[in-house]
């Protein structure tokens, strides 16, 4: 058993989703203790309600009022308030996105302060929590703002697939406007360092896609190939990076490409969640790269569908607590060799010219 417990902090997300559920299921197991310390935040009433739809009778939990109560070993209650709520299973409502949102500030917070190691966020729905006064277009975007990290992505992981995005919550109609060699440069160069610092994969092969039907068809099809995506390419190749490309995304996933690369660069969020959801729905993991902490979350939304009936899947969200780990640990010992892991050279930083 490791001497270190890592101490993971979980936001409860919706509690009319699955979100509580997947929690619950994941961390019924004994055996995770072993490895981490599992820290909720939510409120002892919501915990309570689900543990009693799902018969976790037997489950115990250590009811803390703040991370400094937080004990070792055990999984631990973090109350992030103690008023009625309304819960409805399956019904997305105002009420469920301003508690989704207060248990994700709070762990938030507790991580940015090192009280907490990781952070794993269960599925909330950003509907609910966007307000005039309090702007979300979701986890990414808040925690990037939050962690003023000038550059970030959204990584899809399943195994050895891996999935990095180019635009992430944009609408379908805006992703040429956001498409840019610099843009694409950035996104190379992120997907790149994030590998080989995060993965511990000396030279990733990456595989880039187009953005038009058949990568462009040689312009017939749109021209975003040959005027952002090949010189961002060309630029990448002669910085050292094993980028490739463009691929039509069709064949590329359908003749099972994906295969020969450490990962896959989409240009758009369902050109590379799609075939990765269709290849690794129940197991995968999103990771936010570029962070100063590790946070991961279900690779999955709030499915109110299927919420309070209790057969919701809970593999998505063991793997992102077991890959938050993980990374905690890689990131710990690069950085105990000398190394900060999200530092990038300055020539690396001049040979892409990107602008900051």
């Amino acid at each position: 058993m490791s001497k270190e417990q890592i101490k993971v902090a979980i936001s409860m997300g919706d509690y009319n989703g699955v979100g509580v559920e997947v929690i619950l299921k994941a961390l019924s197991n004994p055996k995770i203790t072993d490895f981490c310390t599992p820290c909720i935040y939510a409120a002892p009433k919501v915990i309570s309600f689900y543990k009693k739809a799902l018969n976790l009778h037997e489950m115990n939990l250590f009811f803390a009022k703040s991370s400094a109560q937080v004990q070792a070993r055990k999984v631990n209650l973090i109350t992030c308030w103690e008023e009625e709520t309304t819960i409805q299973p399956g019904t997305p409502t105002e009420e469920a996105g301003d508690y989704a949102f207060k248990a994700l500030e709070r762990a938030t917070a507790d991580v940015k302060a090192g009280l907490m190691d990781v952070l794993v966020t269960a599925p909330l729905d950003k509907s609910t929590v966007n307000r005039v006064e309090r702007p979300f277009s979701g986890h990414t975007e808040y925690l990037a703002e939050e962690d003023q990290a000038g550059r970030h992505m959204m990584l899809l992981v399943c195994d050895d697939l891996r999935v990095g995005l180019v635009t992430g919550h944009v609408p379908l109609k805006d992703v040429s406007s956001k498409i840019s060699k610099e843009r694409i440069i950035e996104a190379i160069s992120m997907l790149n360092d994030t590998l080989r610092s995060d993965f511990g994969i000396t030279k990733p092969r990456i595989a880039v896609l187009g953005l038009n039907p058949h990568a462009g068809d040689n312009g017939l099809l749109g021209q975003e190939e040959k005027e952002f995506i090949l010189p961002a390419l060309e630029e990448a190749i002669e910085a050292g990076v094993y980028a490739f490309g463009p691929f039509p995304a069709d064949g590329f996933f359908g003749t099972e490409e994906f295969r020969k690369f450490d990962a896959v660069l989409a240009m758009y969020h369902d050109q590379g969640l799609v075939p990765f959801k269709l290849l690794g729905f129940e197991d995968g993991v999103n990771y936010t790269a570029g962070l100063s902490f590790v946070r991961t979350s279900p690779d999955h939304g709030t499915a109110y569908s299927i919420a309070g009936q209790g057969i919701a899947i809970e593999a998505s969200l063991r793997n992102a607590i077991y890959l938050a780990v993980d990374l905690h640990k890689r990131r710990k010992e690069i950085a105990e060799n000398g190394s900060n892991p999200l530092k990038f050279s300055m020539l690396r930083r001049e040979r892409f010219r990107m602008d900051f």
